[in-house]
């Protein structure tokens, strides 16, 4: 017996419900109670003895959590009985949108491109606004896993090279109708393996929200060492997605070989439904793979491996080298060094002679060089705060042995430091606002401190990547 279009779409809605339902582990009674409708109501639907209503499909969408499956199928059963009816009515919206929705992905294009310096992300999202607020953030992540198949080697890697903001070199665009402002961002997130930042919807010359109803496209670009990205490239769905399209563009000469795999909240680990397809052009061989209607807490993960490996590149490269590191490297005592929390002996000026290069000692002997490059350097031997200014500021200070963060610490406005001179004579000197912030930080080295100890309580660290007075002087 053959049955109609219309049977055929409405079988499959039924099914899709079942589907579903069962999937949640729910009665057609508990369904129906979720949804507010009798609880017999499911039971007619799934038996075809009544036909599904579009207030009926939305409150199943929404109780189900079907990423837009269920309404999918009544639309297809929706249009047929209509054009079989000859009604004119309005379209149901082509796109499942849950209650409470924000922002909805329409598109997004995903590219990974392998290089000599490393692996270059290039992401683009055509957005549309479906909730009732402007949307003024747009939050991205970026994950690294060097060896995915041994957590603990790659946690391990990954604590010994950490992301860093630095080698990021994150920029954001928004685009619209042709014209590219850049975006500011703000970190939210900082972890060795991932990082989490917010695209701000703003920059220097003024803001730009996208408010209700409104569509917008932003790219966002950044790259990553070849010693910390791992053999994969994975797309999370965390916002209502219509179309994702991946490319991975890797060296013809190496060899390479991709395959993906996909995972959903209701399902374990699989191929990827739709194959992946490669053409070379121009000494590169290009990947891609796309999909529709993509379910919510989806990922999608594109593995390769090359069968003409490279040498593996060393961990410490200039890339991916921090500010602390390089530090370390001319032999600047880093945080953490116990070398540091030791308070220095004094100089017995009467009988010692010291030369230069023994200042590296554990000697109390530091130099202050002021703002002012005209200025003489400030030398101080054995030097102690005997007096302080009640008056005090907070200022923001860096140091060379804690140089990947910024710290606000509050300090007097004047101190008074008594010091030998070189006969061995003591005298006192006043120092005031910015060259008191210098020394008074030095002599807190000299007696085994660093400025953290004197930040309040519950004050967080600013990446240095983050800081964004570097080059500006303190002002008073």
């Amino acid at each position: 017996m053959t049955t109609s279009p219309i049977e055929r779409a409405a079988d499959s809605f039924a099914a899709e419900l079942a589907r579903h339902r069962t999937g949640r582990g729910l009665s057609k009674k508990q369904l129906a109670a979720l949804m507010g409708f009798d609880p017999s109501y499911v039971s007619h639907v799934e038996g075809r003895r009544h036909r599904p209503t579009e207030d009926f499909a939305r409150r199943a969408e929404a109780v189900l959590a079907a990423s837009g499956a269920i309404w999918q199928r009544f639309r297809e059963y929706d249009r047929l009985r209509h054009a079989r009816s000859g009604a004119g009515q309005r379209e149901v919206p082509g796109q499942w949108l849950p209650p409470g929705t924000g922002l909805v992905v329409e598109r997004e294009i995903a590219t990974l491109r392998h290089a000599d310096d490393g692996y270059h992300c290039v992401i683009r999202r055509e957005l549309y606004n479906a909730g009732t607020e402007p949307v003024t953030r747009y939050l991205v992540r970026v994950a690294v896993d060097r060896y995915p198949n041994d957590p603990g080697r790659s946690n391990r890697h990954h604590r010994e090279h950490p992301l860093t903001f630095t080698e990021l070199q994150l920029r954001a665009y928004r685009d619209d109708g042709g014209e590219r402002e850049p975006m500011h961002w703000r970190a939210k997130h900082d972890r060795d393996a991932f990082k989490e930042i917010w695209l701000l919807f703003e920059n220097a010359d003024g803001r730009f929200p996208l408010y209700l109803g409104d569509r917008v496209t932003i790219e966002y670009a950044y790259q990553v060492g070849q010693e910390k990205w791992g053999p994969w490239f994975q797309r999370a769905v965390r916002l209502p997605t219509r179309h994702l399209a991946v490319r991975l563009d890797l060296p013809v000469g190496l060899d390479p070989q991709v395959w993906g795999v996909e995972t959903s909240l209701s399902s374990e680990e699989g191929p990827l439904r739709t194959p992946i397809h490669r053409h070379d052009e121009g000494g590169r061989a290009l990947f891609d793979w796309a999909t529709d209607d993509l379910p919510l807490n989806a990922r999608y993960r594109l593995q390769r491996r090359f069968r003409s490996r490279p040498p593996e590149p060393e961990p410490d490269g200039p890339a991916g080298a921090r500010a602390s590191d390089r530090m370390r490297g001319i032999d600047i005592l880093q945080r953490g060094d116990d070398r540091l929390r030791q308070p220095a002996r004094p100089f017995d000026l009467a009988r010692e002679e010291r030369a230069a290069p023994q200042l590296g000692l554990g000697w109390a002997a530091a130099v202050v060089r002021p703002a002012d490059r005209s200025a003489e350097p400030v030398v101080l031997l054995n030097p102690r705060v005997v007096d302080a200014a009640p008056d005090t500021d907070e200022q923001y200070e860096g140091c060379l042995s804690f140089f990947d963060h910024r710290g606000l610490v509050p300090r007097p406005l004047r101190i008074d430091v008594e010091h030998a001179q070189w006969d061995g004579s003591r005298i006192i000197t006043s120092f005031e606002y910015a060259v008191a912030r210098l020394v008074a930080h030095e002599i807190d080295h000299l007696e085994g401190r660093l400025y953290v100890d004197r930040m309040a309580p519950g004050v967080p660290l600013v990446p240095v990547e983050e800081y964004r007075e570097a080059g500006h002087p303190w002002r008073y």
